[in-house]
């Protein structure tokens, strides 16, 4: 991991938060590739679009191991401080998801900060979800057997629909959370012992949060689920979290509070690695070994049998 972190400072890339949300998401999409592996060839890979409740049509790709109908499927929904992502600096991720466990996985690419404020990536995540439910069996989704999943921004979000799930009686099966954003304030020992020198750092946490929601808003447990005040009967979670990272303490104590509350939980602390590190399968075993884990976690519960 040092040695990768190493290599990444010599390329003297300019740091995100230096550039234009635009020019940021062209060079994370740019660069995203650099330590993935190669993108597994499935079955079946479709784009189309989801409408939004305003109207907007939503891009999405689905993924699936075969071409019948009724497959289990996960709702995945792409990291990047709700600024930067898409389908396409996620779709190795995916790909690998969708191989490992046999389900489908629905990829979206919700609307993005600072064009699209807090809610809209809520919003947009939650209409795909309920979209999934309602018509997903017209593009072969069992929708009796859904799993809602993402990223750092986007286990939040997943964890958000999960809670948003339970609310609206749509049964989930799973909420399948990698490094997930869980506290509204950066008063927790990780945002300190981690707060700068690796790749995710206070000064780009600024950046984004500055870009997605107002301060006054951060507090409100869409974007911070541990202020959620009840999550009694949310979906069973794994949790996958990257030991250097300063956001691990938040995913334990997410961990914690749904343990608490009498949700199922696996969590895994992966050592030694730190965020962003699930899409360096080339050059970090535990990459690939994460994606092993989360896998065998959807497969089981789905109901795939696993590959």
């Amino acid at each position: 991991m040092r040695s990768v972190l190493q290599r990444m400072a010599r390329s003297r890339h300019a740091p995100l938060h230096t550039l234009a949300p635009h020019a940021a998401r062209l060079a994370y999409e740019q660069r995203a590739g650099v330590l993935e592996l190669s993108a597994a060839p499935l079955h079946r890979v479709e784009d189309f679009s989801i409408p939004a409740r305003d109207g907007h049509a939503l891009p999405a790709r689905l993924y699936a191991t075969r071409a019948d109908s009724q497959q289990p499927a996960l709702l995945f929904l792409h990291g990047g401080g709700f600024t930067i992502g898409s389908i396409a600096t996620h779709d190795v991720l995916c790909r690998e998801l969708c191989r490992l466990s046999g389900c489908a996985v629905l990829s979206l690419d919700y609307r993005l900060a600072p064009e699209h404020r807090f809610p809209q990536a809520v919003d947009d995540a939650w209409d795909a979800l309920a979209w999934l439910a309602a018509h997903g069996a017209a593009r072969g989704v069992d929708p009796a057997r859904l799993a809602v999943g993402g990223d750092s921004a986007g286990g939040t979000l997943a964890a958000v629909c999960a809670i948003l799930a339970r609310d609206s009686g749509l049964p989930l099966a799973l909420q399948l959370l990698f490094y997930p954003g869980c506290a509204g304030a950066p008063d927790l020992p990780s945002r300190q012992h981690y707060r700068e020198g690796l790749l995710l750092d206070e000064t780009l946490i600024d950046w984004f949060f500055s870009h997605y929601i107002e301060p006054g808003a951060r507090g409100d447990w869409r974007f911070a689920p541990l202020q959620a005040p009840d999550l009694d009967g949310v979906a069973p979670a794994w949790i996958g979290l990257a030991e250097c990272d300063p956001l691990v303490d938040e995913g334990i104590a997410y961990g914690d509070r749904l343990r608490a509350s009498g949700v199922p939980v696996q969590l895994e602390i992966y050592r030694g690695v730190v965020h962003e590190f699930i899409k360096m399968g080339r050059a970090i075993p535990e990459a690939r070994q994460a994606h092993r884990d989360a896998a065998l976690a959807l497969a089981q519960a789905l109901g795939v049998e696993h590959p």
